[in-house]
């Protein structure tokens, strides 16, 4: 019970700190549109958050972001608890993570080997 408990919550604040970024943060670094959340885990006892995001430009974005959303967790842990109605709000720890390039990467890969499929199909074709 207690799993699907910290599982719901960590959910939750997942979907709070994304509209957080999307509406209330300011700085430049944080909300070009470009940043998502891609996972939260929360620790058994609720007092410490990680909260991994993902630039979709990449790497260094995704850096840049994580340094403006540690100097905006403050403001983050403020509102989630409100909103979330929380005595006690869990500490984030904002990491970056690189699943959003990786799958973009994958995503080209993919549609490379495709058009050489379909490129190659049709010389076969008119060879016959």
């Amino acid at each position: 019970m207690t799993g699907f408990k910290n599982e719901k919550m960590a959910e939750d604040i997942r979907r709070e700190i994304s509209g957080l970024i999307s509406e209330r943060i300011k700085d430049p670094r944080v909300n070009d549109g470009l940043l998502s959340v891609v996972r939260v885990d929360l620790s058994g006892d609720g007092s410490h958050c990680k909260v991994y995001v993902s630039h979709i430009r990449g790497a260094e974005f995704t850096q840049k972001a994580v340094e403006g959303l540690e100097s905006a967790a403050w403001m983050i842990r403020r509102e989630t608890a409100n909103k979330l109605h929380l005595k006690k709000c869990p500490e984030f720890h904002f990491i970056a993570d690189d699943s959003i390039e990786h799958s973009a990467y994958i995503s080209k890969v993919i549609d490379e080997v495709m058009s050489r499929e379909t490129d190659g199909g049709e010389e076969e074709e008119s060879e016959q």
